[in-house]
């Protein structure tokens, strides 16, 4: 039975889908391939380390798959699936099990967090805006990526993009969780952090590529639009 079939007989958002794929972080052609792309995008926006002992947290880390962009980086990568976290390690990442609403980690140990499709999976969101923010250090950096609640993002992140090659597998988002980026901008504003938002597509000309030959990767490109996928940036505020 194909990884595939086994989601499908899942609720939406099951955590028990992480496990089922377990083995298919690391495949660029599998059901993962997006988080890829989406991890190459979201490594574009990291700061230089500017320590040595720079401490960047993977809130939602996965299987890993920001590892080959967070160089220079003490990266710590958090999630609540073993098997996912067992891949991590493998990749280089020091893995810290816990839950996003609960960060088992101090105040302000963090030079960057990173929280990369991940809040369209929890709730609530509150809670877990403000453990990004209170283990963050202030001047650090917050880089996430996450889809938006609009019946635009609803129909090309579940209804198509489901049934199309590199996306997401299915049932894999409950869109009912999809964040609007008028909310997490309140959210985060509220806590010291002003967030600079821009829209993601995929490149037409590499996605067709894809198509043809499943190993080549896909770039993430900017766009005035915020609709569907979209990134944040920002700086916490200094005392």
């Amino acid at each position: 039975m194909s990884g595939a079939a086994t989601v499908e007989r899942r609720p939406r958002n099951a955590l028990g889908q992480y496990d089922d794929l377990a083995s298919a972080w690391w495949r660029p052609e599998g059901a993962f391939a997006a988080l890829h792309w989406l991890a190459e995008a979201r490594g574009r926006l990291l700061p230089p380390p500017t320590r040595r002992d720079a401490v960047l947290i993977d809130v939602g880390c996965g299987g890993g798959l920001l590892a080959p962009h967070a160089t220079g980086y003490l990266h710590l990568g958090l999630d609540i699936t073993w098997s996912a976290l067992t891949t991590a390690v493998d990749h280089g990442v020091t893995a810290v099990r816990g839950d996003a609403t609960r960060l088992p980690l101090a105040d302000g140990c963090a030079d960057v967090v990173v929280a990369g499709e991940i809040l369209e999976h929890v709730r609530p969101l509150e809670a877990v805006v403000t453990e990004l923010a209170r283990v963050l250090r202030p001047g650090g950096t917050i880089v996430l990526d996450t889809i938006n609640a609009t019946g635009a993002a609803r129909f090309a992140l579940v209804t198509v993009a489901e049934r199309l090659p590199g996306g997401p597998p299915p049932r894999i988002h409950d869109p009912a969780l999809f964040v609007s980026s008028d909310r997490l901008i309140e959210l985060f504003r509220a806590r010291g952090i002003r967030l600079q938002l821009t829209g993601l597509r995929p490149s037409v000309r590499d996605y067709v590529r894809f198509l043809v030959d499943r190993s080549r990767p896909v770039r993430m490109l900017p766009t005035a639009s915020v609709a569907l996928v979209y990134q944040g940036v920002g700086v916490k505020e200094q005392p």
